[in-house]
């Protein structure tokens, strides 16, 4: 009788360890692009882009060329590799820290241009390789390294929602908010980057679909209760859906009240 595959590893994803921590979900991630990669034919004429950040090695985990781009210049790198070769799916992955603070200008600019690119945006609140500092997407009242009495509003200012800054802009795009805590999340944040990577196939505008994510590490909580964490804290304040799609605004997800973390 022949074996049936019913699970196994992407034909995108190398075959190795990867160095997250336990209970991060970078990982999960990291399958996703894989799938959807392998499901649209994309894997061979693929590009991406390393940021610096917990990420930083995801050109080990990946069977496909990558290249890596300096603190925050992802879209930049991205926008550089698609121009010359059109032909190529490129895509950045990047952390907040690495998008939402030194690299924000680089983010906002490539969408406005509407780069035919796509970005892969993963939210866990917080710097996570530099050892756990206040990140733009740090929870209100959330502690730090940086902010040890928790994040305060009246300093720091409020979280910065990227989703939704970006939909604002007038340039079509697709911009989507999901989530990998739990399987059913996962499932939907898979399809939200299938449609993303079709997007760009196609030819039809810049994407990105934010990722909310674990840090247990940094967190300072163990990786279960990081993931009712995550749907406590973040998904009230990060709501999850569609924000803008290339033919006008989705609509969009609106934000619970803000409560201190």
């Amino acid at each position: 009788m022949a074996e049936t595959v019913v699970f196994a590893r992407p034909q995108a994803l190398a075959p190795v360890t990867t160095h997250y921590c336990p209970g991060c979900t970078h990982g999960v991630i990291h399958r996703l692009v894989a799938e959807v990669l392998d499901e649209l034919g994309l894997r061979q004429r693929t590009v991406g882009i390393a940021p610096v950040g917990c990420s930083v090695l995801a050109y080990n985990y990946f069977s496909t060329d990558f290249h890596e781009a300096a603190h925050g210049r992802a879209p930049a790198v991205a926008t550089g590799i698609k121009r010359a070769r059109p032909d190529l799916i490129v895509f950045a992955y990047q952390g907040d820290g690495d998008l939402a603070s030194i690299g924000m200008a680089e983010i906002v600019h490539a969408a406005n241009r509407g780069e035919k690119v796509t970005v892969v945006f993963v939210n866990n609140a917080i710097y996570g390789m530099t050892g756990g500092q206040m990140a733009p997407t740090t929870m209100p009242g959330q502690v730090a390294t940086t902010c040890p009495l928790g994040r305060d509003v009246n300093l720091a200012g409020y979280p910065i929602r990227v989703a939704e800054l970006l939909a604002t802009l007038r340039t079509p795009a697709f911009v989507a908010r999901a989530a990998v805590h739990t399987p059913l999340h996962t499932v939907t944040a898979k399809e939200m980057l299938r449609r993303a990577f079709r997007y760009q196939a196609e030819g039809t505008c810049f994407s990105l679909v934010e990722v909310l994510s674990t840090c247990p590490t940094n967190w300072g909580i163990p990786p279960v209760e990081a993931t009712a964490w995550v749907e406590k804290n973040m998904v009230p304040y990060y709501p999850l859906g569609v924000f803008k799609t290339p033919d006008g605004p989705d609509r969009a997800p609106r934000p619970a009240p803000v409560e201190e973390a």
